[in-house]
């Protein structure tokens, strides 16, 4: 039984390792890194980057159920492939009562374990922080704070290699009954999964179910000794209308450190490959830039801030807002959809993906 997995990002990664585990024969085919994002005219990918919030709490319980089980295997991933990508800084959600009950419901209903804050409380234990009158939170301090998604894809990819699986770098260019198409080649597979992010129309040639989404990110370069000052502060969600989410410091590869901080104002959504090859190529907006540095200039006011930068990437949408992991036909998986929150339970994502091919494996055997 022949297997590709289609998109060598979180979910694909993830579906590799957990099928080649299994000593399943599995192709994992996807485009590496790019060397420039601004000029590269092919396939991009959101995890080019080091920092993503990892945690437990979440406003709906499908995403605690999937991250839960995806944070108790980090361990493994990092033994597995000798690649760390997890730092335990802890994770803090802030909201209004109604905000937050969400997340208490979601918790009691899987068991985790966090810290309640009032508005006292947050004061006190982050005074960094300046939150809305009324806000409360729930901080977890243990099985949360960040990931490398840049790590963890190369984690996945090492460990899934060592347990047999082959690795081509390769844009897929269509599909046709168990054929795949790249490099002016055709290969036959028995099973495929696609979990190509925002491009699995594209390669699905399907018209357009998933909602691609632009999306800016702000980076706020600091200094050592502004990093030393925040070496409590934890990875943040926190109520507003922008659903923004902060970063704690965290070092990138050219050496500098920085705060990372997303939100966006509005969904612009991106029709077609090239709406979205161009969205990367852009490098972001602007003016959500200049938002977001007002916006971590008040919860923050204190924050030194040597340079402000920004980023492209994209969040692709499902209509329930639930990952699309199902069997399309007897050969065929999709794995895809992300929904905003796909990094941190990412393992778990492709896990289920994987367990629809080995469950058919089981069926024909």
């Amino acid at each position: 039984m022949k297997v590709a997995v289609i998109g060598a990002g979180l979910m694909g990664s993830a579906a590799a390792r957990h099928l080649a585990k299994a000593g399943v024969d599995v192709t994992l085919i996807g485009p590496g890194e790019p060397e420039n994002k601004r000029t590269h005219q092919g396939v991009h990918g959101s995890h080019y980057d080091e920092g993503r919030i990892t945690r437990h709490n979440a406003l709906k319980p499908f995403w605690v159920e999937v991250t839960k089980a995806a944070i108790a295997r980090y361990p493994e991933v990092e033994a597995e492939s000798g690649i760390s990508f997890f730092t335990e800084t802890g994770a803090l959600m802030a909201g209004d009562d109604a905000w937050m009950g969400q997340v208490d419901a979601a918790a009691l209903m899987h068991g985790v374990e966090s810290h309640a804050l009032g508005s006292d409380g947050l004061r006190e234990t982050f005074p960094f922080f300046q939150f809305a009158d009324g806000y409360s939170g729930a901080y977890e301090r243990r099985g949360a704070g960040h990931i490398s998604p840049r790590r963890l894809v190369a984690a996945q990819q090492k460990a899934a290699v060592r347990f047999g699986a082959r690795r081509i770098e390769a844009e897929v260019e269509s599909l046709s009954e168990g054929n795949v198409h790249f490099a002016a080649d055709t290969h036959q597979f028995d099973q495929i999964i696609v979990a190509a992010g925002g491009w699995s129309d594209m390669v699905l040639g399907r018209a357009r179910q998933l909602d691609v989404y632009a999306r800016t990110v702000a980076f706020f370069e600091i200094s050592a000794t502004e990093a030393t000052r925040l070496s409590k502060m934890p990875a943040l969600v926190w109520q507003a209308p922008e659903d923004p989410y902060l970063l704690p410091p965290i070092r990138y590869p050219d050496g500098k450190i920085y705060v990372k901080l997303g939100g966006d104002p509005e969904d612009v959504r991106l029709d077609g490959p090239e709406a979205v090859g161009e969205w990367f190529r852009s490098g972001g907006n602007a003016d959500v830039r200049d938002r977001l540095e007002d916006m971590i200039r008040e919860l923050m006011p204190s924050l030194d801030i040597r340079a402000v930068t920004m980023d492209a990437c994209v969040t692709s949408w499902t209509a329930d807002r639930l990952p699309e992991i199902r069997r399309a036909s007897e050969g065929l998986v999709i794995c895809t959809g992300g929904n905003g929150a796909g990094a941190k339970c990412s393992d778990e994502l492709g896990r289920r993906g994987a367990a629809l091919v080995l469950e058919q494996i089981g069926e024909m055997v």
